[in-house]
């Protein structure tokens, strides 16, 4: 399916890149300046990372010492990326397989642009619904994996506190025997997933 309009036409040419020896501090500081919520990680023009919010808030809460964290140490280092050429519904379809809401916009590695789900909606609000159900879905399957794991006694919700490995307080899972929160029982599946 085609949408008839082109990546380059509504991509936000205005890209923030920071360099890879940046501090997560800094990185947060320019974030919060430019409003923004990815930041690309570049090194002579080319793409070699990007750093969301979810990835600061992630190192907050893990790591001991903040100050001397590098960007490098934290990025996602696997990035996405879609050419200006390309349909949006291509483009679409991409962030549903990555499972974010943007996309970085490449010319032979070089990053002229930034597409977000956001951007395509304001062009094309009739696409709502297609975005909203690859939302629904991940939620839902979300949920079945929540009580497939309930049900076989692996993890279930207990009640509020504070998590035995990360220190936040919040909803807790009894996973593996200890009091978890989301975040750190995720960390414990993806884990579990490697070995």
């Amino acid at each position: 399916m085609k949408i008839g309009i082109k990546v380059g036409d509504i991509m936000t040419r205005d890209v923030i890149s920071i360099k890879p020896t940046a501090t997560i501090q800094e990185c947060a500081r320019t974030m919060s300046r430019k409003d923004i919520g990815t930041v690309i990680i570049a090194e002579k023009g080319k793409i070699i990372g990007a750093l969301t919010e979810k990835d600061i808030i992630w190192a907050l809460t893990k790591k001991q010492d903040i100050a001397n964290i590098k960007v490098s140490d934290i990025m996602l280092r696997k990035v996405t990326t879609i050419k200006p050429s390309k349909d949006i519904f291509e483009a679409m379809l991409r962030m549903k397989n990555q499972k974010s809401g943007w996309l970085p916009v490449t010319v032979r590695g070089n990053v002229i642009g930034m597409l977000t789900i956001n951007d395509i909606l304001k062009i094309e609000p009739g696409l709502f619904e297609i975005v909203s159900q690859n939302w629904k879905v991940r939620e839902e399957d979300d949920k079945m994996n929540r009580k497939r794991n309930a049900l076989v006694g692996r993890e279930s919700w207990i009640k509020e506190g504070e998590c035995k490995e990360c220190g936040a307080y919040g909803i807790l899972y009894n996973t593996e025997g200890k009091l978890l929160c989301e975040t750190c029982k995720i960390d414990v599946d993806a884990d579990e997933d490697i070995e």
